[in-house]
């Protein structure tokens, strides 16, 4: 009799996203003429920067020819990218990075879900909340999150409330936890950390010997001087960070798949005896069994986003869609709604009338607005009450969104 891994039916049976789309194909059937204006998932609307196009068509053109054929790659990435992204990433930010310390994928979410592969179901885990839903799903279907409750949270994970009594600034755990899951800017909420702040999880994760799992996926997007653009701008956070990093959004990738970690080789995690053991090892070991590679002609375009004519394109689009954050800010302000981020996060925070759930709120912004948000609860308890709006469309949608919304 085969068995399956029965922490998969105790989650819940639909992603977050996919209920979303559900409802919105559910509306569409019912009145096939509505005007759905979509400001729900992250979904980027502009085509990919012109530098990134020429160079997979190089690349492919490459692929023509024997001479210049390529097969399999070396799984961590071409040196070309490394090296790029070793230089224009970090270096210019005074981070000292080796190649080697570079892991490229097909995405963040797919490297934020399976770098719990390389740590003990034993460890206990800390998640901002609200949060990534992929933060919560993956590790309750490793079987570290214990069992779910009523209360919609899980037995065994420690919940670091990040809302309006605090500032969106979540607190230390109170209890010693061994992994804790940080992302700034952050989605949902669009807020973000400065320096000071961000130096106490390092030093609480110096501390305790725990290991801060940072998803820097918005990075690119920061406005403010003193909001960090990695963790690794904070004294110590090599010893005790992975990062994690993406050209879905910064670069219009989302379809294209390309991303990053960053695991430092002076990085390490515990045996049961306490042996220490450098986890930028393991990850590797993790990374050459289960990943083939993200394709050489995909790694030529992100190579290109950093060429001078990339660093242009990429910046214009990402002005681009922060005067979108603008336009909702303003807009959603002068409707006389509660809002947060959009400054340094292409997504903005919006609390809903008095008295609607998050779920009622997206549904009458979906039916009678003809809006599709991200509802807030979706993220976890502490985001019940808000509803998302994301940045990443088209202007005119924008604009057209925010007459609906007066």
């Amino acid at each position: 009799m085969s068995l399956i891994n029965e922490n998969f039916i105790k989650i819940p049976s639909s992603y977050l996203f996919s209920e979303i789309a559900r409802r919105v194909n559910q509306l569409q059937q019912e009145q096939p003429d509505a005007a759905i204006i979509r400001m729900g998932i992250g979904d980027v609307s502009l085509p990919l920067p012109e530098a990134s196009v020429e160079a997979m068509l190089r690349a492919t053109e490459e692929q023509r020819h024997r001479e210049t054929f390529r097969g399999y790659g070396p799984e961590q990435g071409y040196d070309f990218l490394r090296k790029a992204i070793c230089e224009n990433d970090y270096h210019t930010r005074g981070i000292q990075l080796e190649m080697d310390e570079v892991f490229v994928s097909d995405g963040s979410k797919s490297d934020t879900g399976n770098i719990g592969d390389i740590f003990s179901t034993a460890n206990k885990v800390a998640i901002t909340d609200p949060g990534y839903p992929v933060y919560v799903d993956t590790n309750a279907m490793a079987g570290r999150a214990g069992e779910p409750t009523e209360t919609g949270t899980w037995s065994n994970l420690v919940y670091l409330k990040a809302n309006e009594s605090n500032g969106f600034v979540p607190a230390l755990p109170t209890e010693k936890v061994d992994l804790i899951y940080l992302c700034y800017p952050n989605n949902p909420t669009g807020t973000t950390l400065t320096r000071d702040q961000l130096k106490k999880w390092v030093d609480y994760a110096r501390e305790h010997k725990s290991i801060l799992l940072f998803d820097a996926a918005y990075e690119a997007f920061i406005t403010e001087p003193d909001v960090p653009h990695s963790i690794y701008e904070i004294e110590g956070a090599r010893e005790v960070a992975i990062e994690f990093r993406s050209f879905s959004k910064t670069a219009g990738f989302t379809g294209t798949r390309c991303a990053y970690t960053i695991v430092p080789r002076n990085l390490m995690a515990y045996t049961k005896n306490g042996d220490a053991i450098a986890l930028n090892r393991l990850w590797n070991r993790r990374h050459t069994t289960k990943f083939n590679g993200t394709s050489y002609i995909v790694q030529r375009a992100a190579e290109a986003t950093y060429s001078p004519e990339g660093k242009a394109q990429v910046r214009a689009m990402i002005n681009y869609y922060m005067e979108n954050a603008r336009i909702i800010r303003e807009g959603l302000s002068k409707a006389g709604y509660t809002i947060y981020g959009g400054i340094n996060a292409p997504y903005i925070w919006a609390k809903a009338p008095q008295g609607m759930s998050s779920w009622n709120y997206f549904d009458y912004l979906l039916k009678e607005k003809k809006l599709v948000t991200t509802p807030g609860a979706g993220f976890g308890a502490s985001g019940e009450g808000f509803v998302r709006f994301s940045a990443f469309g088209q202007r005119e949608d924008t604009l057209e969104a925010m007459k609906r919304m007066e």
